[in-house]
């Protein structure tokens, strides 16, 4: 399944990508129950619905597939066209952003950065989310904007106190995303905390959608490509990464629960702008984009902060 939340009068809905359409997952529960008892009714919003992932994902499955099969003639009272749709960060408030730095060996040599012995991680806030779509914001106070783009795991259940090991931690991924973890590096690197040049306002695209990981083949075999202006920067494959998914999750699960909506992006290959000869940043006017495919594409348009 391919998940979305979209906006509808100013909030969020939790929505599945069927086709040119988007379900309603609330509506479409409702609507479908009537003619099978065994369809629960889903929650307006996707962070409900991933707290009860391994409870409601049966019902929201039947509902892909009888929407799947009468997409011709569909329910109008439960879906919209995709292209009348306004898709938002999938996850607006995840309970957690855990980014996993220098996990591709390429990107901490181009860095002039050791290769960590452990996965490196930092926090990221909710509230610097972009859609797909909308514009990433070159702040006033720095003209150093630049790309990352990366694969992000989504998890679908809680650890609850339990730490956990390689060979289970993949039952905890719900599905996989797109992040692009625009960095503002003189911020970055003026100390050796990473928390600010990663917070600026509108500096995290999220999205467009949530793959289910049953439609993953293997997270390990992706292509991660971004493109500024139509020019590629990057390009690797997940299977470079010098920590796996496995690895990570059980590194987070050593110190704090894993929870249901959870967003762990896992790190960037080589091709960032800021070691480029000359460097080059985002600036206004430029379109950034990063494309997993099995995933989708995610588009950013850059503008100056001061004029948005």
């Amino acid at each position: 399944m391919k998940l979305v939340s979209y906006d509808e009068n100013h909030k969020p809905r939790f929505g599945a990508i069927v086709g040119l359409h988007v379900v309603d997952m609330a509506r479409a529960s409702a609507f479908y129950a009537k003619q099978d008892a065994s369809i629960l009714e889903i929650p307006v919003r996707i962070e409900e619905f991933l707290e009860q992932a391994e409870l409601l994902t049966p019902s929201a499955r039947k509902i892909v597939e009888i929407f799947e099969i009468f997409e011709a003639a569909p329910e109008k009272s439960v879906s919209k066209l995709l292209a009348d749709v306004k898709l938002l960060p999938p996850i607006a408030r995840p309970p957690k952003i855990i980014c996993v730095a220098r996990n591709y060996a390429e990107h901490a040599k181009e860095a002039g950065l050791e290769i960590s012995p452990i996965p490196i991680m930092f926090a990221r806030f909710a509230n610097t989310f972009v859609a797909d779509g909308d514009p990433v914001l070159v702040p006033t106070v720095s003209d150093n904007l630049d790309w990352e783009g990366e694969l992000a795991v989504i998890i679908g259940k809680s650890t609850n106190g339990k730490r956990i090991g390689k060979a289970e931690a993949m039952d905890y991924v719900y599905g996989y995303s797109i992040f692009n973890d625009v960095t503002v590096r003189d911020y970055q690197f003026r100390i050796t905390q990473y928390t600010a040049g990663k917070n600026f306002r509108a500096s995290g695209p999220f999205g467009p959608v949530i793959v289910t990981a049953d439609e993953i083949a293997d997270p390990h075999k992706l292509d991660i490509k971004t493109t500024l202006n139509g020019q590629v920067m990057q390009f690797a494959n997940t299977e470079t990464m010098i920590y796996d998914i496995p690895t990570i999750l059980e590194n987070i699960a050593e110190f704090i629960d894993l929870e249901p909506g959870d967003v762990i992006p896992t790190g960037t290959p080589a091709g960032v702008g800021f070691k480029r000869k000359p460097p080059i940043f985002l600036k206004d006017g430029d379109t950034i984009s990063v494309e997993i495919p099995g995933i989708g594409v995610l588009t950013n348009p850059v503008v100056n902060e001061a004029r948005n």
